[in-house]
């Protein structure tokens, strides 16, 4: 699988913008899926163009939770590909998509692709079963990385988390992952790369992260 972060506090070329959001493209088994739209649709699209995602071979938007810095780019996106979105069930309806699913339990999107569902009633996180183990896409974490990769465990061992994850310092919870990659809100960067340096993957825009 392959994801590439579209949208991030941080840049790894000149040429890409930074802002406050987060957004990333998890191409997995041929599928496209835009997990997150960051804060501002016409910074999404730029940073698109640039690393050479064409919006229209997307096939369908993961919104991980309401807050404007996940949801900001979805209307300007939905204009060029009224795409299938997944939403948590806390959001609100959004006009512009083909199909709007609202999600309330975990399930199965495709093969080897999951939704936790709804976690404490704020946020699901997207699941990719691998071989190797459980990939965990995070938007913000805020219903808690213990309830995330409990969650997680129905599908597989955890074996990667990229993502945002604000305030989360129980750093034991993340000892037997392989990948980490803390991004967007995650308050305690340093703090992770300094205990997991071997494990630690730096995020930014046009980060391109193959498992």
């Amino acid at each position: 699988m392959k994801i590439t972060i579209i949208y991030d506090n941080d840049s790894n070329k000149a040429n890409l913008k930074a802002d406050w959001g987060f957004a990333c493209l998890v191409e997995m088994n041929g599928r496209k899926i835009l997990f997150d739209t960051g804060a501002d649709g016409s910074i999404l699209l730029h940073n698109m163009e640039k690393l050479d995602i064409n919006p229209a071979a997307i096939e369908e938007v993961f919104i991980s939770h309401k807050h404007w810095d996940h949801t900001g780019g979805l209307s300007a996106f939905l204009k060029i590909n009224p795409v299938k979105i997944y939403i948590p069930d806390s959001c609100s309806k959004h006009d512009g998509a083909k199909e709007v699913v609202k999600v309330k339990e975990p399930f199965e999107i495709h093969e080897n692709i999951f939704s936790t569902g709804e976690l404490e009633n704020i946020e699901q996180s997207l699941i990719v079963k691998m071989k190797k183990g459980v990939i965990v896409i995070v938007g913000c974490s805020h219903s808690g990385i213990k309830s995330i990769l409990d969650s997680a465990v129905q599908w597989g061992k955890p074996y990667a988390i990229i993502g945002g994850m604000h305030g989360f310092k129980e750093f034991n919870l993340i000892d037997q992952l392989e990948l980490i990659c803390p991004t967007h809100c995650t308050q305690y960067q340093s703090e992770i790369k300094s205990l997991y340096p071997q494990k630690y993957i730096s995020g930014g825009v046009g980060k391109v992260i193959e498992i």
